[in-house]
């Protein structure tokens, strides 16, 4: 099998933890793991003539087509026009530990990373598309048996998030602790829900009650935004084609989610509660904060149930990561806390640069030393009690 050809830089510093990268799963895994019942309509891969593309629930995919999940790990192939991949269908080149558990390990020992945490490629597109909330549940469990199993080897070096979805709460919190018990560190929810509720709304507090009964975090991780919840004030026909726009605007899903916690006063039900916040960056939250306390303080803020300002919330339940290229991150730790931030990679998505790890290094370089330990990997292991 082909290798991009890279030049890997290790870090100097100790003890570094990558707090959200991916790997492009196996794509037959959810006939594999998935109950008889979804096997025949389960979320596969297929390529034709444009490229490969996801199947949903029997149907193609509108959305994730045209080779997207090639471009996601920079070589992803089928050999027949139609055939659904198998589970190692490499014929081009890719990264080093981007789909195999123990090239990624080689990629921790080259990059001087003591751990990282994995979420999915084919597993941030196929909820996008997805309205039967039986079926979704049925996908993530499938997904996370695999996940499991693919971290197994690892020597808890690669830690199992889960996916869960909140079309159906109560499921997802079944899932979570049935996740959890089989080795997962937490979970994760897209940034919408099928319902369209917010994150927050009480319906879901069944899914935060587990989570704070099993001290686990729910992190609120981006994927591919569903048609309806694009922005609303330009009509898709003059966004679709705009990458650039839809990648940078689509971390304001994130802050929505994240307000939403406050406006239902979600913390003070579930005061252990902890959140994590990924993928959409950390510089903007120092002014989230003040905007969020300002409004509350306002006359727009007496009809909440909140009993403290937002940020008090933050600090207690609330943590972040950081891209490795984020130069306001000093300035974020110094303002908000040295205990509430990690760093990620994002490897092997293409939207972030391939010298992450030069990136890292030379952010860390500009931290004290104690908020240094910290975020490379300190507080991502406490947070997801990963530090026996």
């Amino acid at each position: 099998m082909a290798r991009i050809e890279e030049n890997f830089h290790k870090l100097k510093y100790p003890g570094a933890v990558d707090a959200d990268g991916h790997i492009m799963e196996a794509a037959d895994l959810w006939q594999q793991y998935t109950e008889a019942k979804y096997k025949p309509i389960a979320v596969g891969l297929r390529r034709d003539h444009e490229g490969d593309y996801l199947e949903i629930e029997g149907r193609p995919s509108k959305i994730a087509r045209r080779g997207v999940f090639t471009q996601s790990v920079m070589g992803r192939v089928s050999r027949e026009k139609g055939e659904l991949y198998s589970d190692r269908p490499y014929g081009e080149d890719f990264p080093l530990g981007s789909m195999d558990a123990g090239e990624r390990v080689q990629r921790l020992d080259l990059e001087g990373l003591e751990a990282a945490f994995i979420y999915p490629t084919i597993g941030l597109n196929w909820e996008t598309e997805c309205d039967d909330a039986d079926y979704a549940q049925a996908m993530c469990r499938a997904y996370n048996r695999w996940l499991v199993d693919w971290c197994s080897g690892s020597g808890g070096r690669l830690v199992p998030v889960a996916h869960l979805s909140l079309g159906d709460p109560a499921a997802a919190a079944a899932e979570l602790e049935r996740a959890v018990k089989a080795g997962c560190k937490g979970g994760w929810v897209a940034q919408f829900a099928m319902t369209r509720k917010p994150h927050a709304h009480p319906d879901h507090d069944v899914l935060f009650a587990k989570a704070q009964e099993l001290d686990v975090p729910i992190g609120l991780h981006p994927s591919i935004e569903p048609i309806w919840a694009l922005p609303g004030r330009y009509d898709r026909q003059y966004i679709r084609a705009h990458t650039f726009f839809l990648n940078v605007t689509a971390s304001d899903a994130i802050r929505h989610a994240l307000t939403s916690f406050m406006q239902y006063a979600t913390f003070d039900r579930f005061p252990k509660l902890k959140i994590v916040v990924l993928e959409v960056g950390s510089g903007w939250i120092s002014y989230w904060l003040d905007r969020m306390d300002a409004v509350y303080a306002s006359i727009a803020g007496r009809s909440m149930d909140l009993k403290q300002k937002p940020s008090f919330y933050f600090k207690r339940n609330v943590w972040i990561s950081a891209d490795p290229d984020e130069h306001s991150l000093p300035a974020m730790v110094e303002l908000c806390g040295e205990d509430k931030f990690f760093w990620a990679s994002d490897f092997p998505h293409p939207d972030h640069t391939g010298d992450y790890m030069k990136e890292v290094e030379e952010l860390a370089g500009k931290l004290p030393p104690s908020a240094r330990r910290k975020v490379l990997g300190e507080n991502v292991k406490r947070v997801y009690n990963c530090t026996e």
